[in-house]
């Protein structure tokens, strides 16, 4: 039940901002918008306010902004009185605008998010500690007898102040017997760990070099520092645009098959993700939010059509070409835009069950 309570809340939102964004532009030019919508398929509840039907679907994996002027047909129908109201006779920059600010509002909603949490709660700190969190099975530091919860005091009778001094020691050993002195408990352990060269890898599993290693991963003990208004703001920036950072060059190492395509996951995998979060407390999920919604941004931006990319793709070429590509060559764009789309959601759901019947 938090799973998907946490799902609906978190994509619901996203998906909300995104749409906001096209449906505000679209009123700042004056365009009619004719059907405001959360999610596809069976309408649960809609109410018409004014021109605009506002509509909450059934299946909320997405939404929809319906101007009028978009459809061929209204464009023909479209008299003198109405060309005002209609998208398509607004100039390429307006209509450039108007679909740019669904993908702009899901960046601008990311620093939001980041800009509110650092303001009340502060600026993230994670104290150096020589704390372990985490041993890896069957490394040298587990056969040795190391657990979860030491903490490194010495090592050869070297102080371990800070987490730097325990990778040095260990990477300068040249595969020597280390003598650890650990805190455990109320006691104090002594064990010998012989570290082994193992490859250094980055974010994305790429082999970067090697160096020697014993298994082991710092523990975080997060703590937050109160912070202003300038502050917040420069941390917000700072984070928002590292996760942008590393979603296009997820993006390029995807491309580079450096990040295998099994790793890509769908609806359930964000389901049980944005679960875990809730679990681990509302801050946790705001994080997780704002990575969502950069996601979610950059995804719509990429030249597919049907997506935003996609349509602004086509009104770049209209721009330099000084008149639309013609309305077969769009309708082709588009089925190919489908279908590609189609085959990468059943890729995804296709990789969230192998996931679930693997695990």
């Amino acid at each position: 039940m938090n799973t998907a309570v946490s799902f609906i809340v978190v994509l619901g939102v996203l998906i909300f901002v995104h749409e906001m964004g096209h449906f505000l532009f679209a009123k700042l030019f004056k365009v009619r918008v004719l059907k405001f919508s959360l999610g596809f398929g069976p309408k649960i509840f809609s109410k018409t306010v004014g021109e605009t039907e506002y509509q909450l679907s059934a299946l909320p994996l997405g939404g929809y902004v319906k101007m009028f002027g978009e459809n061929p047909d209204e464009q023909q129908e479209a008299g003198r009185e109405e060309r005002e109201a209609s998208f398509a006779h607004k100039s390429v920059w307006q209509r450039f605008l108007i679909v740019l600010a669904g993908p702009l509002f899901n960046l601008l909603f990311t620093l939001f998010l980041f800009f509110m949490v650092f303001l009340f709660v502060g600026l993230p700190d994670s104290r150096d500690t020589t704390k372990i969190g985490q041993v890896t099975p069957d490394s040298p530091a587990a056969l040795a007898g190391i657990q979860v919860e030491d903490t490194i005091i010495t090592i050869n009778g070297h102080p371990t102040r800070q987490w730097m001094d325990v990778l040095n020691l260990v990477k300068d050993s040249k595969g020597e017997e280390l003598t650890f002195l650990l805190a455990r408990g109320n006691e104090e352990v002594i064990l010998l760990v012989s570290p082994a060269k193992q490859p250094v890898k980055n974010i994305f599993g790429e082999e970067v070099g090697e160096r020697f290693m014993i298994g082991i991963v710092k523990a975080e003990e997060l703590f937050y520092s109160p912070t202003g208004l300038v502050g917040a703001f420069q941390a917000a920036c700072s984070q928002t645009w590292m996760y942008i950072s590393l979603t296009v060059l997820g993006f390029v190492k995807l491309i580079q098959q450096v990040v295998p395509v099994s790793e890509l996951g769908g609806p359930i995998l964000i389901a049980q993700i944005a679960g875990k979060q809730m679990q681990a407390g509302w801050v946790n999920l705001v994080f997780f939010m704002g990575l969502l919604s950069v996601n979610l941004g950059i995804l719509n931006l990429l030249p597919i059509p049907v997506l935003d990319g996609g349509h602004l793709m086509f009104l770049t070429i209209e721009a330099i070409r000084r008149k639309p590509l013609s309305e077969k060559m769009q309708i082709v764009g588009q089925q190919i835009g489908i279908a590609f789309l189609v085959t990468a959601m059943a890729f995804v759901f296709y990789n969230d069950l192998a996931r679930i019947f693997s695990s």
